[in-house]
């Protein structure tokens, strides 16, 4: 049985239960660092009791980004392994997940977040000391801009680790607990270190304490999640394959050896527009000349010169097309970046140039060998 509703639930319940156990053991790793603070009753957050301590910074960052890696690499193939709505909203925002997906994970991982507080709560003999404030002299402009700018590195991780596919793509969830750890060693005193507005409710709603800058923890994150999703965006439309490609020694997402790549695929649609607009036709050679047994004249464009299709078919006697893009590109006639045909099948005695005095620019097919006129155009209509 396979069906979008049944993996839809599938993968709420997978959420649900990852995001349960990261904050599980990252609450209570939580409780263990601030087991001798000063908590009064109604619970209190990660470090306006405990003082500056480095030991107990590092023990609740060192909580929180193992707990991420390990469950993101266990629970990654069943929902994703987001746990965050921030994180579930720039992949909504790239095109990953889909709008009911996005709905179903957001839900599952407020509910998760619920769960794991109370099991801390029920469990653990202390006071649930995991909630995310303000520690004294940050101000809401601070705390906010702290937030934004911890969570656009841990999107940002997210998505050029996990969503982009790569090499090293399995793991991903070792650099993904990597930068919530750092960004939690610069956090946790400030904030808490929330990142993630599941993680900051589960545990209000449980203690049912609420702080007047809660708002933060939903704003902070949705403004660090824009600044990730804006220049993941922007380094894409200059593709950014291309810059320093090879790094991962993966030949399949290299655009400069994989034809297929997504990257030419969107340079085969922008020569498709260039040569539209320079009213070349590409439609494929057996359209334009009625069959591989049909006519072989060339075909004139609306701009005056011949169709490379027909012009390489009729050179080869109908066995290569510049039309099929499976080569990739390069420069094609008058200068524009065109698709090249593959010539491999092409005997190198036809391999051969052929202007003509009216058309020039337009009758030459490149030639391993050499460059040398080989017939008028007047011959290869009549051998046609």
């Amino acid at each position: 049985m396979n069906s979008d509703f049944k993996n839809h639930f599938v993968a709420a319940v997978g959420e649900w239960a990852g995001t349960t156990m990261f904050l599980f053991f990252a609450f209570a790793g939580t409780q263990v660092a601030n087991a001798k603070s000063l908590a009064p009753s109604e619970a209190t957050t990660t470090n306006a009791t405990t003082g500056f301590d480095p030991a107990v910074m590092l023990y609740i960052s060192l909580a929180f980004g193992f707990s991420l890696m390990v469950n993101v690499w266990v629970f990654f193939r069943i929902s994703g392994g987001l746990f965050n709505p921030a994180v579930t909203l720039a992949l909504f925002a790239t095109g990953a997940i889909g709008a009911w997906r996005s709905v179903c994970l957001f839900i599952a991982q407020i509910a998760g977040s619920i769960t794991a507080s109370a099991l801390v709560l029920a469990i653990f003999p202390t006071t649930l000391n995991v909630r995310t404030t303000l520690s004294d002299g940050t101000s809401i402009a601070q705390g906010l801009f702290i937030e934004a700018f911890m969570t656009a590195e841990l999107v940002f991780t997210i998505l050029m680790l996990a969503k982009e596919k790569h090499k090293a793509t399995f793991i991903a969830p070792v650099g993904i607990g990597l930068a919530l750890f750092i960004a939690e060693l610069c956090g946790v005193y400030y904030t808490g270190g929330s990142l993630n507005p599941a993680r900051s409710i589960g545990p209000c709603i449980v203690t049912n304490t609420w702080d007047s800058a809660h708002w933060i923890y939903w704003l902070g994150p949705a403004i660090g999640c824009a600044f990730a999703i804006g220049f993941y965006k922007f380094i894409k439309i200059l593709e950014y394959e291309m810059a320093n490609p090879g790094q991962d020694g993966d030949d399949e997402n290299d655009p400069t050896k994989n034809p297929y790549h997504e990257v030419r695929e969107k340079q085969r649609e922008m020569t498709a527009k260039i040569l539209s607009g320079l009213n070349i036709n590409t439609t494929p050679r057996q359209q334009q000349m009625g069959g591989g047994d049909g006519d072989r004249t060339p075909q004139m464009g609306d701009n005056g010169f011949y169709l490379p299709d027909t012009r390489m078919s009729m050179m080869a006697g109908g066995r290569a097309n510049v039309g099929d893009l499976e080569s990739g590109f390069g420069p094609g006639p008058l200068g524009v970046p065109g698709p090249r045909g593959d010539l491999s099948t092409i005997p190198s005695n036809e391999m051969q140039q052929s202007p003509s005095p009216g058309n020039r620019a337009a009758d030459f097919v490149a030639s391993p060998q050499r460059a040398s006129p080989r017939h008028s155009l007047q011959d290869i209509r009549e051998a046609a």
